[in-house]
């Protein structure tokens, strides 16, 4: 009983949306370059900002994709290829719309948005797995979605703080 609740709420759901964090890691090692928007503005402010590039996004994707096709292959998990095509767009639909209203609201580049900065590439992630996960019976339960919540808010800021130590980020969130 107890080794099924400890897969059902934490090993799955790690497993299961390991390719958004992927997706969501990579533009740190890989980004730098053309800035996404261009550095075109709406309403006299950037669109996304200089830190939103072309190159994180293509990296961003692949690298989520790539761990889904992964888990494909060493697991009994055939259906993470196709989970991680989705999580890795919905994760940066959602750090982009995150980007977009933080500019919008004049918050410069490198300002901390606790909610947007940590969450909203995983609620677009689980939101753009759930049309081809939840038919197919795959979706991580509630417990492994509020399991994943608590597990971001606390890696997040430990993984941004090690990329920050190792050059990688400018800030430490």
């Amino acid at each position: 009983m107890m080794i099924n609740w400890l897969y059902t709420v934490i090993i799955y759901p790690i497993i299961f949306i390991l390719p958004a964090y992927a997706a969501n890691g990579a533009p740190v090692i890989f980004g730098c370059g053309i800035p996404i928007d261009l550095n075109k503005k709406f309403r006299g402010k950037p669109i996304f900002g200089k830190h939103k590039t072309i190159k994180g996004l293509i990296s961003g994707i692949c690298s989520g994709i790539l761990v889904g096709f992964v888990e494909s292959l060493f697991s009994a998990y055939s259906f993470m290829f196709a989970i991680g095509i989705f999580q890795s767009i919905g994760t940066h639909v959602g750090d982009m719309i995150g980007s977009f209203i933080k500019r919008q609201r004049g918050l410069r580049e490198g300002r901390r948005s606790l909610l947007m900065d940590q969450y909203l590439f995983l609620i677009f992630a689980l939101l753009f797995s759930m049309p081809f996960s939840i038919p197919l019976g795959v979706f991580p339960s509630i417990f492994g979605i509020i399991f994943l919540f608590i597990f971001t808010g606390i890696m997040h800021p430990l993984t941004n703080f090690l990329a920050h130590a190792l050059r990688l980020k400018d800030v430490p969130w």
